[in-house]
């Protein structure tokens, strides 16, 4: 099942066919240009289209924004998912044409295809009726965030009964809505109105099976694969278009299913953005002589040297051994800090050895300059 991933979007400043120092006016002529060229009267049926136009809104609705455009610039997508920069993502996944004209309509000047900045399409013809969305956490572990995943997972949605029927309403005559009349100080005042009979759907319901509710749904289990993609991060929210809760009526679409990401705490591997990190504790007698270890990485066990001679802080980086980034660009790196562990208790002849080591030079603290400093390697982590 395809998903769509806000991290994994196109550059709003891509999609608007601008720079990123581009003026308002340019910013608004760019999303003029885009929502002409994908408008769904120009593209009837085409739900790519439809999802270029939506997407094109979102664009303009961040970028015409100096607040929410100053914080995309500096942490881009993520600055509307929960991410750095704090702040909601405005979002056109779950609104329909309507809703977007009724907020950007004012850059058409009210007259493009029927919109005029909200109200009925086309010249009365009837919005798309979409269902409500769906909600689900997946849990995933370091190893399937690692590599991606098709998780199976059952869900309870709502779904047109078999052999329900519509029919035009009868009352508005399918438009959705009914014109009404009133007096005013100023003359006859006409205004357009939700239709009380079919709730703005334009349809009603012809003929119920047994089972259905009042709108002729059912509410059935399904089974959803969703392909998640390797590198995604804990709070992340995916959409699977079309796998929400179906609609009543013939000219309804179903919602979508969106998916929150949860991370599992891994056993030994700590997370850091690409990065991981671990603890690797060796006996004294292993620092001072070297030895082979064996570690664990979300791809598996790999083997290591560690030098004789390491002290006890040292960070040894495995490149590539991290997360992917979910954007493509490259992966992280597994940092494994290396702890010497202090014996608490020594027999008599151990104690002599030491005893009579205490004082010999190679047993004394003598750092250099190579030696760094606990700042120095946390600084070394985040360069």
């Amino acid at each position: 099942m395809q998903i769509e991933n806000i991290m994994a979007k196109q550059d709003f400043y891509e999609v608007l066919g601008i720079s990123k120092g581009a003026s308002a006016a340019e910013i608004k002529k760019g999303y003029r240009k885009m929502a002409v060229k994908y408008h769904p009267d120009k593209n009837p049926g085409d739900q790519e289209a439809e999802e270029k136009f939506k997407l094109a809104a979102e664009a303009y609705e961040v970028l015409s924004d100096e607040n929410k455009k100053a914080r995309y610039d500096q942490y881009g997508h993520q600055a509307f998912e929960g991410g750095q920069g704090g702040g909601g993502r405005g979002g056109f996944g779950g609104m329909d044409m309507d809703d977007i004209f009724s907020q950007f309509g004012d850059i058409f000047g009210g007259g493009f295809g029927g919109f005029g900045g909200g109200g009925q399409r086309g010249g009365g013809r009837r919005a798309m009726v979409k269902g409500s969305n769906m909600r689900i956490r997946v849990k995933l572990t370091l190893e399937e965030i690692a590599n991606g995943v098709d998780k199976k997972i059952k869900v309870r949605r709502k779904k047109q009964a078999k052999g329900v029927t519509y029919s035009t309403c009868p009352t508005c005559n399918g438009a959705g809505q009914v014109m009404q009349v009133t007096n005013t100080i100023l003359g006859r005042m006409q205004t357009a109105a939700t239709c009380n009979t079919c709730g703005g759907a334009g349809e009603t319901m012809k003929n119920k099976p047994n089972g259905a509710d009042a709108q002729g749904l059912i509410v059935e289990e399904e089974t959803v694969t969703i392909n998640i993609p390797a590198g995604v991060t804990d709070g992340v929210q995916l959409k699977v278009s079309g796998k929400g809760n179906e609609a009543p009526g013939n000219n309804s679409i179903a919602g979508d299913l969106l998916v929150l990401i949860e991370e599992v705490a891994h056993d030994t591997l700590t997370r850091e953005g690409i990065n991981l990190h671990t603890d690797l504790y060796i006996s004294f007698s292993e620092a001072v002589l070297g030895v082979g270890k064996e570690i664990e990485t979300v791809t598996g066990k790999v083997k290591i040297k560690i030098e004789g001679g390491t002290h006890s802080g040292k960070i040894l980086r495995l490149k590539g051994k991290g997360l992917p980034n979910i954007e493509g660009y490259g992966t992280g790196d597994l940092l494994v800090h290396v702890n010497i562990w202090t014996p608490q208790e020594l027999n008599k002849e151990q104690v002599k050895f030491f005893e009579s080591n205490m004082e010999h030079d190679n047993f004394k603290p003598s750092p250099t300059k190579s030696d760094k400093s606990f700042f120095e390697k946390v600084k070394d982590m985040f360069s």
